[in-house]
């Protein structure tokens, strides 16, 4: 048996709990990883409120939480010849991230360069690499003005990163008690709420070129305004808000390609994933808050012991 943290039933946090589970066993094309860091995206408590992510099959209930994980290969899978027991590996798990072990698909994993630490590579399949895919869709030449709403979460960290590398100019939205963290990235910090357009306006007087959303509803609402161009509006928030204003949602090309991409990134010191807080997998349910809250500067990581 594997102690994981899941939810029962979809509903709110009094769903949530430690489970010990059947340790899973790989298939064709699949690892069996132990789990040594866990990353927390706002994803993870949407799922347990009842929430399908574009794409995803139906769940079986319990369900482990978490979505990207970083860890050592203990099995492969029948067939499986890119990856070998004790080799270092991070991706996107099949049977969830919050667990001692998981099961990863040999397509949604890389293996972790030795300068990367497993709490900065458990961020990166789904944030970074969810800020890499949102750039690459965009193109935008150098000298581009980017506006990022929500830009002090994990996401937004890294596409701020990305985006300043690629020599954009880059306006973002962030709670008060994140300026610091946003100025920190190079990004020109807008607080949200009412009167948002006419702030991001003064921020960016040559205007806006495009816009990354990671917060959805009347956030995104207020901003677009400010965009000329409607095709350069992209979300990974809200896929019904952005419809109705012209945009589109990311467009994840969910490849080894984008892991390794990102990682070099890391490697390179253009991405800095700020892991800010971490908790033992014990605390999994305190660390689903502060995201759940919108508390998190940053990345939250969950620790898994070996």
């Amino acid at each position: 048996m594997a102690r994981a943290y899941v939810y029962r039933e979809h509903g709110g946090p009094e769903v949530e709990g430690l489970a010990d589970l059947p340790r899973p066993v790989p298939g064709p094309g699949q690892v069996l990883v132990e789990v040594r860091a866990a990353g927390v995206n706002p994803v993870d408590w949407k799922r347990r409120t009842g929430y399908t992510p574009p794409g995803a099959p139906p769940e079986a209930l319990p369900a482990v939480f978490g979505s990207e994980v970083s860890g050592r290969v203990a099995e492969v899978g029948p067939g499986v010849t890119d990856f070998a027991p004790g080799d270092a590996v991070f991706g996107n798990p099949i049977t969830g991230g919050y667990a001692e072990y998981t099961l990863l698909p040999v397509q949604l994993s890389a293996r972790k360069p030795s300068d990367v630490s497993f709490q900065d590579a458990a961020t990166l399949p789904v944030a970074a690499a969810t800020a890499y895919d949102a750039l690459q869709q965009l193109g935008l030449p150098p000298g581009s003005t980017l506006l990022i709403t929500g830009v002090g979460g994990g996401v937004g960290v890294a596409a701020a990163q990305i985006a300043r590398h690629a020599g954009l100019r880059v306006v973002g939205t962030a709670s008060a008690a994140k300026k610091d963290l946003v100025g920190s990235l190079g990004v020109i910090h807008v607080e949200p709420g009412p009167g948002t357009a006419g702030r991001v306006r003064a921020a960016a007087p040559g205007g806006i070129d495009a816009i990354v959303d990671l917060v959805g509803g009347t956030a995104l609402e207020e901003v677009a305004e400010v965009l000329g161009d409607r095709a350069k509006l992209v979300t990974a928030a809200d896929r019904a808000t952005v419809a109705t204003l012209g945009g589109v949602w990311v467009a994840r090309a969910r490849n080894r390609e984008v892991l390794d991409a990102v990682a070099r990134l890391v490697t390179e010191g253009v991405l800095d994933p700020h892991v800010t807080q971490t908790f033992p997998l014990a605390e999994a349910g305190r660390a689903l808050r502060v995201v759940e809250e919108g508390h998190a500067q940053g990345k939250i990581v969950i620790e898994v012991p070996g």
